[in-house]
């Protein structure tokens, strides 16, 4: 996010506050994401693995459409307008990767060869988002590495990929990005070094947490939030509107929710017999699993601030969307389990 400073360097008050318009166009969501929550139920699992190259192509063009036409919103380009409507492709790839990964890595690691197609269908998508949003390519490339390891890749080959990243990140990318993205990627050490420009989000939304309390201020009682002091609280911030309002005993109740959501998920890969089902819920799951604990982090200032939305939570119509069609992909894998395998 990029808010501007005052004329003499003070940040002032930022109006984002949700509004009554934004959680009914959450509902409109909901009901537009029973369209493809219907089809997929009617289609069944072995036709969704079947369109997965249709997804994928679908996710790639958008993407190519969304780098050279997209509207930049808080310093990332990743929004594309088709008329009236208003998309965030990057959503749309995350689940045709999955699927596509999914397609592709079927018959398990099968020596360093196995890598090629892989590796070749997710630089495909990262590198149409990393240049644009960062934010998002780190979920991509997480989830790519959550499907690694239900691949079967050999441990030392997950090591040494994490290992580059160390590597590579502070030495190779980080002194290439703009010092505005540095700066937020950094700030989270400590927010409170510049209070007033870097840190001015996190450290109000982590005042706005600790007023919370045990219990919290009660739903639209909570002062920083409904002033203005925290911004994007409707979507990046969010966790720091429900910390407030609703307290350390409502923050552990929506993490134990999220922790129940992943930890079913898991139970349900370890039931399947196919690997490529296996491959689809395990992407999935890093897909929300890494979202949640980047948003959560990036309130508390554990993480860096990229800009990523609480699953279900935060607002935006297209990531609710696909993240109920992710799970509905979820749920009638789980169910057609038995069927025939592709």
């Amino acid at each position: 996010m990029a808010d501007s400073p005052h004329e003499n360097g003070f940040r002032q008050p930022l109006s984002s506050a949700a509004t009554p318009t934004d959680f009914q166009k959450q509902i409109v969501g909901v009901a537009l994401a029973l369209l493809p929550m219907t089809v997929i139920w009617r289609l069944g699992r072995k036709k969704l693995h079947q369109f997965a190259p249709w997804l994928y192509s679908l996710s790639f063009l958008l993407l190519i459409m969304t780098a050279l036409f997209g509207r930049e919103v808080n310093g990332n380009r990743n929004w594309l307008s088709l008329g009236p409507l208003q998309l965030q492709p990057v959503e749309i790839a995350k689940l045709g990767l999955v699927f596509m990964l999914a397609w592709v890595m079927k018959t398990g690691y099968q020596g360093l060869r196995s890598y090629l197609v892989p590796l070749g269908v997710f630089s495909l998508i990262f590198g149409l988002v990393v240049t644009h949003d960062f934010g998002d390519a780190m979920v991509l490339a997480v989830i790519f590495l959550f499907m690694l390891m239900t691949f079967k890749a050999p441990a030392v080959h997950i090591a040494l990929v994490l290992v580059s990243i160390a590597v590579l990140f502070p030495t190779v990318v980080l002194p290439h990005l703009k010092p505005y993205q540095q700066a937020r990627l950094t700030s989270f050490i400590d927010p409170t070094k510049d209070a007033r420009g870097s840190g001015y989000q996190v450290t109000q939304a982590m005042i706005a947490e600790g007023s919370g309390g045990f219990e919290g201020k009660g739903y639209r009682k909570g002062t920083q939030i409904h002033k203005g002091f925290v911004y994007s609280q409707q979507s990046d911030f969010i966790f720091a509107a429900w910390a407030e309002e609703q307290g350390f005993v409502g923050c552990i109740g929506l993490m134990v929710l999220f922790a129940g959501l992943l930890w079913r998920m898991a139970h349900i890969t370890s039931g399947l017999p196919g690997l490529q089902d296996q491959l689809v819920v395990t992407g999935v799951m890093g897909w929300i699993g890494t979202q949640v604990v980047e948003n959560i982090g990036a309130s508390i200032s554990l993480l860096p601030l990229t800009g990523i939305t609480l699953p279900l939570i935060s607002y935006g119509l297209t990531s609710l969307i696909m993240i109920l069609t992710a799970l509905a992909c979820v749920i009638v894998v789980q169910r057609d389990r038995n069927l025939d395998h592709v």
